[in-house]
């Protein structure tokens, strides 16, 4: 699949707010490992210092991201998770010394509409590891963090 082909049908609006989930390639759980996970969280927050995005709440599960932002005006929404993925698995991939795709090649988002309640989806989100029964308390699940919750 071309980047052209991930753009068709989506929509990318600076200033909107975004749900999007990555999954990675096969389910593997990369992110079970601490170092992997430290690592692609370095570029959530690369793209906040970046002004690309303005993350409102993620996290990273053992096998997949949910990470909810308002986009930035500079790069449109496809772009934005194409290079991510990219530079995430460059570097992750180099740490692992592994080869190969470490994301699937797809992902899923939702433009948040205006009725919805953003901090009602950041809670959703954040909950991820205690409706998969990693932990008892959100709190101590490593990998999330929420700006207002």
């Amino acid at each position: 699949m071309t980047y052209d082909a991930l753009r068709r049908g989506r929509c990318s609006l600076a200033g909107y707010a975004y749900h999007v989930t990555v999954v990675t390639a096969g389910r593997k759980p990369v992110f079970a490992d601490f170092a992997c996970a430290r690592l692609a969280i370095r570029e959530i927050r690369r793209c906040d210092a970046a002004a690309q995005t303005d993350t409102r709440a993620w996290v990273l599960m053992p096998d997949h991201l949910h990470w909810l932002f308002i986009l930035g005006a500079q790069t449109p929404l496809a772009r934005l998770i194409h290079d991510f993925k990219g530079r995430s698995a460059r570097r992750l991939n180099r740490h692992r010394r592994a080869t190969g795709p470490l994301w699937q090649r797809a992902y899923h988002d939702h433009a948040v509409r205006r009725d919805e309640d953003v901090q009602t989806i950041a809670r959703y989100i954040v909950a991820n590891p205690l409706r998969a029964g990693l932990v008892e308390k959100i709190g101590q699940y490593p990998h999330w963090d929420a700006a207002w919750l």
